[in-house]
């Protein structure tokens, strides 16, 4: 089985208002499981950020980078803005993609 592609900027937190990372795939539904289960080494797995809270579909990846790097500049209560007004508990959007 093939897997589709999902180009997207993606939010990952370890709780409601937790620690969060900013990242950005070609393969949204395969990289939030990485992360998940602890595959991807790094600071998502030291920090034990497993909740997917926001995720943006791009066309292509050098607009996803693009919005990826903007978003890391963003103070954080911006990021915190930006995720709750789409996501105001901090539900798990995981389940959402499969």
């Amino acid at each position: 089985m093939r897997e589709e592609r999902y180009v997207a900027v993606y939010m990952m937190a370890s709780q409601r208002l937790g620690t969060l990372y900013i990242g950005a795939t070609g393969y949204l539904n395969r990289r939030i499981w990485q992360h998940r289960e602890g595959l991807v080494p790094g600071f998502t797995k030291k920090y034990g950020l497993k909740r997917l809270v926001w995720y943006e579909p791009h066309d292509d990846m050098v607009s996803a980078f693009q919005r990826e790097r903007s978003l890391k500049r963003w103070p954080r209560q911006w990021k915190i803005n930006l995720i709750e007004r789409e996501n105001p508990y901090w539900d798990d959007l995981y389940d959402s993609l499969i």
